[in-house]
């Protein structure tokens, strides 16, 4: 046996990416990551969140280790796991799992912004629950506290089937695309797309603004 082989330790799990040569991101890399974590920001948002989606939706890895993440984006441990743990419960990334490696990485969805309208139709119906609960536990004669909350139930209710019909449109939109692009790159001729309204979709917000003195 080499030296080579006996350095190579036999337990490595099969399913784990090769080590990505470079300690440090490339300048055009880091400028895409730090422009998409000021616009993250600019939604109210923390920018380290941004930081991380943007090296996770940009690196040419099926998903990377939390101390990966941390050494590329030159971040300490404890705002990488802040940082996951809240894009996990938006939707935007997905834990990935490797037998025998307690390591946490995490990976991204071809269709992020797809995978956080789903997701973010989960957290709407856990609202929905807490107000329902907020309504039985109301006295009947707390006239506008139950309008306050009612209405806030009637919203949600609605949002809820706004959401479906927002995810069923842009699925529809999404694979319209990908077919006409599909198309063009076999010289046949373009298919119509659909003409479908996207809104932008961004991460919710959970800060109030503050108001303006006087507003």
């Amino acid at each position: 046996m080499t030296d080579e082989e006996r350095s190579t330790p036999d337990h490595a799990p099969a399913d784990a990416p090769a080590d990505v040569p470079a300690d440090v991101l490339d300048e055009a890399v880091s400028a895409f990551v730090e422009d998409f974590a000021y616009a993250w920001g600019a939604a109210g948002n923390p920018r380290m969140e941004g930081r991380v989606l943007a090296l996770l939706l940009i690196v040419d890895e099926p998903y990377l280790s939390s101390a990966r993440i941390a050494d590329l984006l030159q971040a300490s441990a404890g705002a990488v796991s802040m940082s996951t743990r809240a894009l996990v419960n938006l939707g935007f990334l997905k834990r990935h799992a490797i037998p025998g490696d307690r390591s946490h990485y995490f990976r991204t969805e071809d269709d992020v912004w797809g995978g956080f309208l789903a997701g973010e139709r989960d957290y709407v119906r856990r609202i929905n629950s807490t107000l329902e609960f907020g309504l039985d536990v109301l006295p009947e004669d707390a006239s506008r506290p139950r309008t306050r909350l009612t209405n806030a139930l009637r919203y949600m209710t609605w949002l809820v089937g706004h959401h479906r019909k927002m995810l069923a449109e842009w699925q529809e939109y999404r694979d319209s695309t990908l077919a006409a692009d599909a198309q063009a790159a076999a010289g046949a001729p373009a298919l119509d797309t659909p003409a479908v309204d996207a809104p932008a979709v961004v991460a919710p917000s959970l800060d109030t603004p503050e108001r303006e003195p006087g507003s």
